[in-house]
């Protein structure tokens, strides 16, 4: 006979929980309100009080940083400039190592398995091991302080964890489902385009927004190998903060479009996200 007391007790546990995550998330998300509250304010009200007093003074609020913002051409183009670095690397990441990812789990051929140990390998690789060789490189050949040089870095190092994230789990479709394509006469590209993409789309969505949202965040690589006409938005923004106290009208209203672009992208496709890389961990 089940406990009188156990209804009382789950609700009580589930009331708990809910409180937590409420207030877990109410703490993650106060920061990015204060930015959203700053980037509206004008730079007096900024320096006279906290941004919590816009609650009871909303007059304080107005798009005018906003339009200042659009004027600026130095952080227009470089907002432009994140968009052409991190939508190009996305596309060609998830192109080439869905290629590889079939070719590994399901095509025979020679030195496969060592190929996949060295691709394997090459995730413990740092990636300020590869900036100044590399640097050295494109600067011979014509590449460095372009916006097609940041593309190129990106995807060498996301190609690894790309490959061994949509190899482990194409590996996991049913090999009777492939052998019965193919005694149907279907060749490898078009059971690749119809059969596995379709199957590994939870893993590539996951996988597309893993590194679209590194690389828009990044500014490591972007700092070394960008220059002035071809930086993203967090190397424009972090160029701005020397002169913070004069400018903070334009810095707020950036730093929250740098911001909200990513948070868009991942609660979008949340969903695929976890699935895949829960999926595609293990095998």
């Amino acid at each position: 006979m089940m406990d009188s007391r156990t209804g009382p007790t789950r609700w009580l546990g589930n009331s708990v929980v809910q409180v937590l995550l409420a207030l877990v998330g109410l703490i993650w998300i106060t920061p990015l309100a204060g930015l959203l509250l700053s980037s509206l304010r004008t730079e007096r009200d900024n320096a006279s009080s906290g941004w919590w007093t816009s609650f009871l003074d909303p007059a304080q609020l107005s798009f005018d940083n906003y339009t200042a913002l659009l004027q600026d051409a130095g952080l227009v183009q470089a907002f432009w400039n994140t968009v052409l670095i991190s939508v190009p690397t996305t596309l060609l990441v998830v192109v080439v190592a869905s290629l590889a990812g079939y070719a590994f789990a399901w095509l025979d051929f020679p030195g496969r398995d060592a190929v996949f140990l060295v691709v394997v390998g090459l995730l413990v690789v740092p990636v300020q091991v590869g900036l100044l060789p590399v640097a050295k490189l494109f600067g011979t050949v014509g590449l460095f302080g372009t916006v097609a040089g940041v593309i190129l870095f990106h995807v060498a190092y996301g190609l690894p964890f790309a490959v061994f994230l949509l190899r482990n789990y194409f590996a996991q479709i049913p090999r009777e489902m492939l052998e019965a394509a193919r005694l149907d006469g279907g060749s490898e590209w078009r059971i690749f385009l119809r059969l596995i993409l379709p199957l590994g789309r939870p893993a590539i969505a996951s996988l597309a927004i893993f590194q679209f949202l590194w690389v828009w965040n990044d500014m490591l690589v972007a700092l070394l190998f960008a220059d002035s006409g071809s930086q993203p938005l967090t190397v424009a923004l972090q160029s701005q903060m020397r002169q913070f106290g004069s400018n903070i009208g334009i810095l707020a209203p950036g730093a929250f479009l740098s911001l909200v672009v990513p948070l868009v992208v991942f609660f979008a496709f949340q969903k695929h996200f976890v699935q895949g890389v829960m999926a595609g961990s293990v095998k």
